[in-house]
Parts: structure tokens; C-alpha cells; sequence
């Protein structure tokens, strides 16, 4: 396991909550593991991309099925952002070791569509799993 000390408790405590669905959906073996990963990624430099977004990710062979999770903050948290400004909203992807750039190219398309404040402010707004979906729909 990875010493968690350079990462903060709240960090720390957004990614467990964002691997819980993907550890009971069985998209992943080991949500211990799996945070290790997603914590190596963070150490080489936070995925907390600034206005208000983070999206953390983890490409490994824990990952039994490409996934994305969202969760949302009202109030923000410091996720030690580019812009050091909290995040609201997080989007986190888990990649099998053996997908090729899948978890880029999705990184790459999230990162496209949240550029628009529209898209930032219908997922601050969303309450449902179509809410979300609408919100990047609208805006393709």
C-alpha cells in the first residue's frame, strides 16, 4: 500500500467514495488496491483540473470493466486544483490494464465538454442519472 500521508484526508476520502459503486458493481477487484493506483496517478500531479472539476482516474488490472462514476460536491472541496479553487464536480475513470488508451480517449472527450460552462452548470443542478446524461446530450 501506498503511504497516504501526502495526500489529504478529504482526497482521500472522495476517492474511497467514488470506488464504492465500482467495487459493488464488480467493475473492480480490490478498492484498497485500486485507490493505491488511483493515488499514484494524484502524486505525479492532481487531476483536479480547475473550474470546479476533478476527474481522477486509474488504468490497471484490477479493473475488470471500463467505468466512469460521477458524485458531486454543494459545497466544493479543496482537491488541490489547478486553479485553487474547490471542485464540485468529480468524474472518476477506472480503465483495464489492457484497453489501450480507452480511459484517455474518455478523459479527453469529459475534458472537451466540461470547457463549457453550460455543461458545468446543468451537473451542478443534476438530480437524476438522465440529468446527467441531458447535461452532456445538450451540449454535443
Amino acid at each position: 500500500m501506498l503511504a497516504r500521508s501526502s495526500t489529504s484526508q478529504i482526497t482521500l476520502s472522495v476517492l474511497k467514495e467514488l470506488i464504492k459503486p465500482l467495487a459493488a458493481k464488480g467493475a473492480i477487484d480490490d478498492e484498497d488496491k485500486f485507490l493505491d493506483v488511483v493515488l499514484k496517478r494524484e502524486e505525479e500531479y492532481s487531476t483536479g483540473i480547475g473550474m470546479g472539476v476533478a476527474i481522477p482516474h486509474g488504468k490497471s488490472s484490477l479493473v475488470k470493466k471500463a467505468s466512469l462514476v460521477f458524485g458531486k460536491s454543494k459545497e466544493g472541496i479543496d482537491y488541490n486544483s489547478m486553479d485553487g479553487k474547490p471542485a464540485h464536480l468529480f468524474f472518476l475513470i477506472a480503465a483495464p490494464e489492457n484497453s489501450d488508451n480507452l480511459h484517455l480517449k474518455i478523459l479527453a472527450k469529459l475534458s472537451r465538454s466540461l470547457m463549457h460552462e453550460e455543461v458545468r452548470e446543468e451537473l451542478n443542478k443534476a438530480e437524476t442519472y438522465e440529468d446527467v446524461v441531458n447535461a452532456f446530450k445538450k451540449y454535443e
